[in-house]
């Protein structure tokens, strides 16, 4: 008699891998330029409420603050792919700390306008377009394609904690005390941030994956020694020298608008980035005037959005491994418009908390897949090219909403709110079935 069959045991549950010990360099570089962030984007629109009373021109700040994406992104990418990358996010950081000493000068000696403080935040969009660029195109370097939603994730998280719950609270009550303080910690940190971008490891720079892919085949095919490059490439896979900075700067549009993926994702982004420009353009004033939040209060109210945001940041990977990345993406941007649409036409403090909590956590959602899909799809030697492209047209065009909402905040704090996540929903139902028909990262495979 045979015995009977012995049931295997169930494999014990693995652990997915960690990341690496360059990845981790990466977030915690990149922490200390979150904090110079957090710090400038909750102190400029505190500023401009200082010093004017005009709601257009307090969302003039958001204008000066997303405009470089428009004029300045994609030769910023263009930059990303040709030098050291770790270079690119020093430099950034550097300045960005000069221009900080500058806004605390301009304070210190009672001389800050709002005219001042919007070239400041001009300023640091310029520099922002160089360094969201250099990190976004170092995450792939370091990790594969499976774990990019992860890698993403965990990137949000660190800069949602320290933008959000350390900056947030921190500079509200900073500024109410003193504005030096917070504009000199502002200045400290993005000098850090510059000073931790050196050390990361060599692979961070780029440079190899371009030197790889400019390297002859092997066999029949190969270069023969001394013979000339080819005419349509040059040494980090762009185009050949002779067509110069121009043909590299419509690179990546051409990558983006050939992929039948990437183009309608880029499109319903960038309608619905408009769409969000006009609600929060403006949301300082409504949560200070229609919720009657106390400003040195300003910055602890918004830590529901911070919880929300992490909160996102932490499921996104595992509700993207049950539900798969388009469903996700689908319900998250539906579900977050919903949210700034009840908090304009409830404008009780509660339910404004619960929208931004619900409505930042969506957010998140949406930037880590997003981000996830563009990493997988787009080869590394390009990645600095089609980022700076995608935001270009996407945080280019985010101004125009901007504006309108504060046009429209001037009939009621409210009005944006309602205005723009009505005008949000229209372009998430036309665009359902697409977006829940994305497919996941580790399917795709890069040109």
């Amino acid at each position: 008699m045979s015995s009977p069959a012995v049931n295997p045991e169930p494999a014990p549950a693995t652990r997915p891998a960690p990341l690496g010990g360059p990845f981790t360099r990466v977030v915690a570089a990149n922490l200390s330029s979150s904090l110079g962030d957090g710090i400038a984007r909750v102190a400029a629109p505190l500023l401009a409420a200082q010093l004017t009373n005009d709601p257009l021109l307090v969302s003039l700040v958001a204008v000066a603050a997303l405009l470089p994406w428009l004029l300045f992104a994609i030769p910023a990418g263009v930059l990303v792919d040709r030098i050291d990358r770790r270079l690119a996010l020093a430099l950034a950081g550097g300045v960005r700390a000069l221009v900080a000493g500058g806004l605390l000068a301009l304070h210190l000696t009672g001389a800050l306008t709002i005219w001042w403080l919007l070239l400041v935040v001009l300023l640091y969009g310029v520099l922002e377009t160089v360094y969201d660029g250099a990190i976004r195109a170092v995450v792939p370097s370091l990790v594969g394609r499976g774990d990019l939603p992860r890698a993403n994730s965990r990137i949000e998280a660190t800069e949602i904690v320290v933008q959000q719950f350390l900056s947030q609270p921190l500079t509200s009550w900073l500024l109410a005390f003193s504005a030096a303080w917070a504009l000199g910690l502002n200045a400290a940190a993005y000098a850090v941030a510059g000073g931790l971008a050196l050390a990361l490891p060599a692979v961070a720079s780029g440079i190899a994956a371009r030197r790889r892919r400019a390297e002859p085949a092997a066999g029949p095919a190969a270069a023969e020694p001394g013979a000339e490059p080819a005419a349509d490439a040059d040494q980090d896979g762009g185009p050949a020298p002779a067509a110069g900075w121009r043909a590299e700067l419509v690179a990546g549009f051409r990558f983006i608008w050939a992929s039948a993926m990437l183009r309608p994702l880029w499109i319903v982004s960038v309608l619905i980035g408009i769409c969000h420009a006009a609600i929060t353009s403006t949301l300082v004033l409504f949560i200070l005037e229609r919720l009657d939040v106390p400003e040195a209060w300003y910055g602890t109210f918004m830590l529901a959005g911070a919880l929300g945001a992490l909160t996102a940041a932490a499921v996104t990977g595992r509700l993207k491994a049950r539900f798969r990345t388009g469903p996700v993406m689908a319900v998250a941007n539906a579900v977050g418009l919903g949210a700034w649409f009840l908090a304009g036409a409830f404008p009780l403090v509660w339910v404004g908390a619960v929208a931004i909590f619900v409505s930042f956590g969506c957010t998140t959602t949406w930037n880590v897949l997003v981000m996830s899909l563009r990493q997988a799809a787009v080869p590394n030697h390009l990645l600095g090219r089609v980022h700076g492209t995608w935001r270009t047209a996407l945080w280019g065009a985010m101004p125009l909403g901007s504006l309108l909402g504060g046009l429209l905040a001037r009939s009621g704090y409210g009005t944006p709110l309602l205005v723009g996540a009505t005008a949000g929903l229209v372009v998430a139902v036309v665009g359902h079935r697409y977006i829940a028909g994305l497919p996941d990262p580790e399917s795709l495979d890069p040109a």
